[in-house]
């Protein structure tokens, strides 16, 4: 039997959306093991500067390990 924690990440791009998951999942492989699926939350953009934001919220889910 296997158990999995969900947690929710955020991830931005200046190119796009697809670009701001991948970063944001790039990043989460770096220190969470063994990640599993990522769903889509919320897209916006942020137009608070000199260039759109993309920004991307996702819920990421990976296997627990007990310590």
């Amino acid at each position: 039997m296997s158990v999995y924690k969900v947690v929710e990440i955020i991830g931005t791009s200046a190119s796009s959306w697809e670009d701001a998951a991948m970063t944001a999942v790039n990043t989460a492989k770096e220190t969470l093991r063994d990640l599993r699926v990522a769903e889509v939350v919320e897209q916006d953009l942020d137009l608070g500067g000199d260039e759109v934001l993309f920004r991307i919220k996702l819920s990421v889910s990976f296997k627990y390990q007990a310590d």
